[in-house]
């Protein structure tokens, strides 16, 4: 399902550094990955360096540099589509007036946090719970 997201990282200074995500955005889905894979302000910045991706968490790649079983992230810059720069906001409310359906942001106190910024939605701008636990892969 293509629900689309952005992942953030909250900088020092209070700005959100985000990536576009196109597959399974919601909580269920990315939420958990985020949390289980990436739940670290190293990982998270990582995962945001290499730019837009069709999905954080998959085995499948657009170049022969993928081993099946192998999972990570599917960028965008690995098959020349779009520029691999992250997106810059002054600050939290700036990133989730600009963000997709799922906005999730990792910060140094709380970890990831996911906001609903779907604006048809009555949970427009709240905060939504990652599940707990892993899962399969």
């Amino acid at each position: 399902m293509a629900t689309r997201a952005r992942i953030g990282l909250e900088l020092k200074d209070g700005s959100v550094l985000s990536v576009y995500h196109h597959w399974d955005g919601y909580p269920e889905w990315l939420g958990r990955i985020l949390k289980t894979h990436y739940n670290g302000k190293s990982l998270a910045s990582e995962l945001i360096d290499g730019g837009d991706m069709s999905s954080c968490w998959t085995d499948e790649r657009w170049d022969d540099s993928g081993v099946k079983g192998v999972y990570g992230p599917q960028y965008y810059s690995v098959r020349g589509d779009r520029d691999p720069s992250p997106r810059l906001d002054k600050d939290l409310g700036e990133y989730l007036q600009n963000s997709e359906e799922y906005s999730y942001v990792y910060t140094q106190l709380s970890g990831w946090l996911c906001y609903d910024t779907c604006s048809w939605r009555e949970t427009y701008m709240e905060g939504q719970e990652i599940p707990e636990g892993a899962l399969a892969v």
